[in-house]
């Protein structure tokens, strides 16, 4: 026969016990939003370089947003195949979102966009991050075959992309397009 007091401390050891694992499986749990993929930052300038045959040789050259805003025109000049185009960049206005910002900037090529940054996009935890790394390079790549803000919503980022069409149209008419 087991006394009370004994049993009593079987029943703390149990409880110490039970307490400690369910710590340990908490911290130890890891979701679906912590693999690698959500570590990995989100570029949109991925899907531009892919898909943007038009920028030529400047295009692979240099498609960030520095290099296109402070040399643009020795990228056209130095490039040698096609010295006559007009290369600008055109940042549009911060779109506030409930996640948070978006911005949008475009590098316009003779009255065409040839690619797509967005340098402010909500990253607030690892679900941003796993949205924005499919919903991101999806509109990049339709707004350079769309040529406008006409473009379609991404499922499951409805959020990001209303900040980013709003940020867009903006982009597009300080660009006078």
């Amino acid at each position: 026969m087991v006394s009370s007091a004994e049993g009593r401390r079987n029943r703390i050891v149990f409880w110490f016990l039970s307490t400690v694992t369910v710590t340990v499986l908490l911290f130890g749990y890891h979701t679906s939003t912590s693999g690698p993929e959500a570590s990995v930052p989100v570029s949109a300038q991925v899907a531009p370089q892919q898909t943007g045959g038009t920028a030529g040789t400047s295009g692979s050259a240099g498609t960030s947003g520095s290099a296109g805003s402070s040399g643009s025109s020795g990228m056209s000049e130095s490039s040698g195949a096609d010295t006559s185009t007009d290369t600008t960049t055109v940042t549009g206005d911060s779109a506030q979102t409930e996640w948070g910002p978006v911005q949008v900037e475009l590098t316009i090529s003779d009255g065409k966009i040839t690619d797509v940054a967005v340098p402010v996009y909500p990253d607030g935890n690892g679900r941003d991050a796993e949205i924005n790394s499919y919903a991101l390079p999806q509109l990049v790549k339709e707004t350079i075959a769309a040529q406008s803000a006409d473009i379609d919503m991404v499922s499951g980022a409805t959020v990001t992309s209303d900040g980013y069409v709003s940020s867009l149209q903006s982009a597009l008419d300080k660009a006078g397009l």
